[in-house]
């Protein structure tokens, strides 16, 4: 890959989208200011809450989660479902070495730190269904398998995830005599969190675009309208950035230490899940767009969930949602490296065509 295609990367991302760490750094920094010089602004946050959670927090959390899975093309999950090899090593992935690659290094790394270990645990149990899109379109990765991965991971997530939680953070430290994770909530009360703030997005989309199509076609869905609500979904994570800090301002603040403990694990999660699933995607023989596609909807990680599980199960200002909260930071500058290590490996898989029809409008 050339230099003038690496710096294209930069210059496909909108104004938004470029200096995305730029504003949630500030974002960041708003909520502490916030948190610190006007008084009682966390308990006016906390003080409406639904299924647990700040009303705030919520509709800032729903917000964002809409327009992405306005994006996924419902249509089309055949396309993808038929490729066995990228099924089956996605499910893999997704489901069983990423959660358990979390929970190790959550251990290994923080184990004199449960609520910040539990937090990441939930963290490696969200699965991808945001921003990947943008960093599998960034390296030219399949876009149609991208929404169909992003789409089955949403659907399983709603089934699998409160199973998968117990799992991980009641069974098997119980097995492996580790200390088990202090849960003051139900399986079924992680489960209606799910529900709530990733299936009232998910059915939202669908039908959005549904109807969308159906009422003025699928070009003006995808050219006129998608762009016009995209937007969205940064706005609404930049405001629950604001509202999390701000309620959080006080820990951060105070344990700056703390925060780089959980950048660690994260980064290295990043760099082994990518890494991994690129070159597993290479040695079953799928092409590149497709390899792409593979590697960062296993490495991303849907941090929107893994924050509403967090605050809803142990509170907002509770060590396991301010590990959902580091999640963003440290995950936007990590993939945006990884679009930039994608193109460069595109060579492994011989020549560039000229065109890429994978990710053609």
């Amino acid at each position: 890959m050339t230099a003038v295609a690496d710096r294209g990367v930069v210059a496909r991302l909108s104004t938004l989208d470029r200096f995305l760490p730029v504003w949630i750094l500030a974002a960041m920094l708003l909520g502490l200011g916030a948190g610190r010089v006007i008084p009682g602004l966390g308990a006016a946050i906390d003080a409406v809450r639904m299924d647990g959670i700040s009303l705030p927090i919520a509709l800032g959390l729903l917000i964002m989660m809409y327009p992405v899975l306005a994006k996924v093309r419902y249509d089309r999950l055949d396309t993808v479902t038929r490729d066995r090899r990228l099924m089956a090593v996605s499910l893999l992935l997704n489901w069983v070495l990423g959660p358990a690659l979390m929970f190790t290094l959550a251990w290994l790394l923080l184990p004199d730190l449960p609520e910040y270990r539990t937090g990441l645990i939930i963290v490696g149990l969200a699965r991808c269904i945001a921003m990947v899109v943008i960093w599998n379109d960034l390296a030219d990765g399949d876009r149609e398998a991208a929404a169909v991965l992003v789409a089955l991971n949403s659907v399983f997530q709603v089934i699998a995830f409160a199973a998968l939680g117990w799992f991980y953070l009641d069974v098997l430290p119980g097995w492996l005599g580790l200390p088990r994770a202090d849960l003051t909530v139900s399986a079924w009360a992680i489960a209606r969190s799910v529900l709530i703030f990733l299936g009232i997005p998910l059915v939202a989309g669908y039908l959005t675009r549904r109807l969308g199509e159906r009422a003025r076609g699928r070009d003006w869905y995808e050219t006129r309208f998608l762009p016009r609500i995209g937007p969205a979904a940064l706005y609404g994570l930049l405001f629950t950035i604001v509202v999390l800090f701000a309620l959080q301002g006080d820990q951060i603040t105070h344990r700056p230490g703390d925060v780089a403990r959980i950048a660690l694990p994260l980064l290295a999660y990043f760099a082994i899940m990518w890494a991994g699933s690129f070159a597993l995607g290479r040695a079953v023989g799928l092409p590149y767009e497709r390899t792409t596609t593979l590697a960062f909807t296993a490495a991303g990680n849907n941090f929107e969930l893994a924050i509403a599980v967090a605050i809803a199960t142990f509170g907002a200002t509770s060590g396991q949602a301010l590990a959902g909260v580091v999640g963003p930071l440290i995950e936007v500058p990590a993939l945006v490296a990884l679009v930039y290590a994608a193109l460069w490996a595109r060579r492994l898989f011989g020549p560039v065509p000229a065109t890429n029809p994978s990710v053609e409008e």
